[in-house]
């Protein structure tokens, strides 16, 4: 069976170090999906490490929102294109062997 586990987010504000309102922006961006329950707000434990990633963006290069947006589109698009290259690079490798 499937379970899913949450943190409270006022866990995360206190462990990163980061307000609330962090966390409702990015929400109100599309980045994160904040979950209601009866503790309070929560977020899905598997979503960690994306959430450490838009806290890195945002605290070590001072970006705003919308250019964290921006830069995980680019970064999911270039591992895309990463996927798509070992692809055709493992059809060739079959080629050149025949």
């Amino acid at each position: 069976m499937n379970t899913i586990s949450y943190i409270p987010l006022t866990q995360l504000c206190v462990h990163y170090e980061v307000e609330m309102t962090f966390f409702t922006n990015l929400e109100s961006f599309g980045l994160l999906e904040i979950i209601t329950v009866e503790a309070g707000p929560v977020i899905d434990l598997d979503k960690i490490s994306s959430i450490e990633k838009m806290i890195r963006l945002h605290k070590e290069m001072n970006l705003n929102f919308e250019a964290i947006d921006v830069v995980l589109n680019l970064l999911s698009k270039i591992e895309a294109l990463q996927e798509d290259l070992m692809a055709v690079n493992n059809k060739l490798r079959r080629y050149e062997r025949d």
